[in-house]
């Protein structure tokens, strides 16, 4: 059953949403900053009246309530999250993103309290003429770690954006424009501040515009008051000590926790022979990580995805029950009561468990690596073909024949598939499997999974009518369409790898082009394909078949060659 934690308001769903939400709006601060910034490769009153806008946004009650409250909700959380993870052995990624995140407030304060801070209490005018001036010609060396804190904010920020959205179904179709406004949008704000600092540092800048202001802005209470120099000096030693303390009583809990913890271990065994000794609390896929075992979990250990899930191999009786989140996903996969998630399993005693998804031990995998991720579950439509009688076909033909006609017969298949928008996944002996739906909706692909079916049955006429003096018997083909998810991944060993699907719906449309064989059709669709595809199917036959693993029929359309085209045609009309 669920723990109370697991369904109240302070639950781990409830605080990684505020995690996320708060870097959200975090994130969004920093890209209209930045925004902001190369309006001044325009020029510098181009980027104050950009500054204005952007203001209007952030500095009105409203504004600074939910900004700062994102950054205090976010900061409390990371540290929070310093602390309950059991192990800092992670993924290059989750590193970096860690370590960015905790040196962004020690290279981010001493700009705050010079900017909002100074404002707000002694009415400095942090304009872009004042702030610029300040760090690009009196503090030049202020100015780089500006432009060095600008880098870990908007990569940390980019790195959290992409570990949020990377297994949508979406995301690989925008990827590429997303990366390349995150690359070029910080790109362009260092060149508008580089731009903004090389004019105001011209001489002839003092004669161009009424520096009075800046001059005005030196002298207010905020430069010429000792006073007010002393409680600045003591609102930065406060942010910093605050911080910087806070950070080490997380260490120094951390610390203390371990030395507790030293005396109350268990032990994690493997199938393998594998022994991992840890403290009571830690997860199993922190037990294989800290013991360097390659142990996959595509969502970093959030409980999102199955990828990590363990057998239970002992006894498992008195095991913590999983929370809600856990048992969601454990539902959705319709995994065995002896099943648990790696990432979401502390154990409290001894325990021996068997990955079921078991990572290829390859020297050129290191361990937590994301190269590790075995794929990631899509909507996507299969197809499948075959010759016909391919064996009475070739059995007095000489190897060489074979192989000409299989070539002939590849290069018309590929060129369907391909045309239409597929991508040839491998040839199997005389047959084939195409993948459609890698990076289009499901709609789109069933109408080119068919596209390509009706192509492959024209060309394999015209083949036929090309060696009909050559061959023994007609050539006739079988195909097999059907559409649903699939874990779509990069499988193989060494240097022999490849994009490739797996799951139930691969294996339902190789059961589809066997029942093309039996029904002496070219091509058999199941009903899902034909409704996503909108297919003209009046006038095709119907039929169910039994499908193994499947308690229920499924119903399919029977197409034969010459009804093939009229596929097509219903769906122009």
């Amino acid at each position: 059953m669920a723990t109370v934690a697991a369904t109240g308001i302070f639950s781990e769903r409830s605080i990684r949403r505020a995690r996320l939400g708060s870097g959200l709006v975090m994130f969004v601060f920093v890209l209209l900053h930045l925004s902001n910034h190369a309006l001044g490769l325009i020029s510098v009153s181009a980027a104050d009246d950009g500054r204005r806008i952007f203001l209007a946004i952030w500095r009105n009650p409203v504004g600074t309530l939910v900004f700062y409250t994102a950054v205090l909700t976010h900061v409390c959380l990371v540290l929070r999250a310093v602390y309950t993870r059991r192990s800092l052995v992670m993924p290059a990624g989750e590193m970096a993103q860690l370590v960015l995140g905790l040196s962004i407030p020690l290279l981010l304060m001493d700009h705050v309290i010079g900017t909002r801070i100074a404002h707000s209490l002694f009415q400095y005018r942090d304009d872009y003429e004042t702030i610029v001036r300040l760090l690009w010609v009196t503090s030049p060396g202020a100015g780089w770690r500006q432009v060095i804190a600008l880098l870990f904010v908007w990569t940390h920020g980019c790195i959290g954006v992409h570990f949020w959205l990377r297994y949508r179904s979406w995301y690989d179709g925008v990827a590429a424009m997303l990366l390349a406004v995150a690359i070029l949008l910080p790109v362009l704000a260092i060149l508008g501040f580089i731009e903004m600092g090389r004019t105001i540092a011209e001489p002839a800048y003092e004669g161009m515009v009424n520096t009075d202001r800046y001059r005005d802005n030196l002298n207010t209470r905020y430069y010429s008051n000792p006073e007010a120099q002393q409680q600045i000096a003591m609102i930065r030693a406060g942010l910093y000590g605050s911080f910087s303390g806070a950070l080490l009583i997380v260490i120094g809990a951390r610390t203390l926790r371990r030395w507790r913890e030293r005396v109350d271990q268990i032990t994690v065994r493997y199938p393998g022979g594998e022994a991992i000794s840890v403290p009571r609390g830690f997860t199993v896929l922190e037990a294989s990580r800290l013991g360097g075992l390659l142990h996959y979990s595509v969502c970093g250990g959030k409980g999102q995805c199955s990828t990590c899930r363990v057998q239970i191999l002992s006894d498992g009786d008195d095991l913590p029950a999983p929370d809600k989140l856990e048992q969601s996903t454990l539902k959705r996969i319709k995994a065995a009561s002896d099943v648990r998630l790696a990432c979401q399993l502390r154990p409290t005693h001894d325990i021996t468990v068997a990955p079921l998804l078991v990572a290829a031990p390859e020297t050129t995998l290191p361990p937590n690596t994301q190269e590790t991720s075995p794929g990631r579950e899509r909507e996507i439509t299969v197809l499948f073909c075959d010759i016909r009688h391919f064996t009475s076909l070739t059995e007095t033909r000489l190897p060489f024949d074979i192989v000409f006609l299989l070539n002939r017969y590849f290069a018309l298949v590929g060129n369907a598939v391909e045309k239409a928008g597929g991508r040839i996944d491998k040839f199997i002996g005389d047959g084939a499997m195409a993948l459609f739906g890698i990076g289009n909706s499901a709609e789109d692909a069933c109408r080119q999974a068919i596209e390509a079916a009706v192509t492959i049955v024209r060309d394999i006429g015209k083949l036929d009518a090309e060696l009909r003096d050559e061959l023994t018997m007609p050539l006739h083909i079988a195909i097999g369409i059907h559409t649903g998810p699939a874990v779509v991944g990069t499988l193989g060993y060494g240097r022999v790898r490849s994009v490739t699907a797996i799951g139930d719906t691969v294996n339902v449309a190789s059961r589809l082009e066997t029942a093309a064989k039996e029904f002496n059709a070219a091509i058999v669709i199941s009903d899902a394909v034909a409704n996503l595809a909108g297919a003209d199917t009046a006038s095709v036959e119907s039929r169910e078949i039994s499908v193994r693993g499947r308690a229920l029929p499924l119903k399919v359309y029977v197409i034969s060659s010459d009804k093939a085209a009229d596929l097509i045609e219903g769906k122009d009309t």
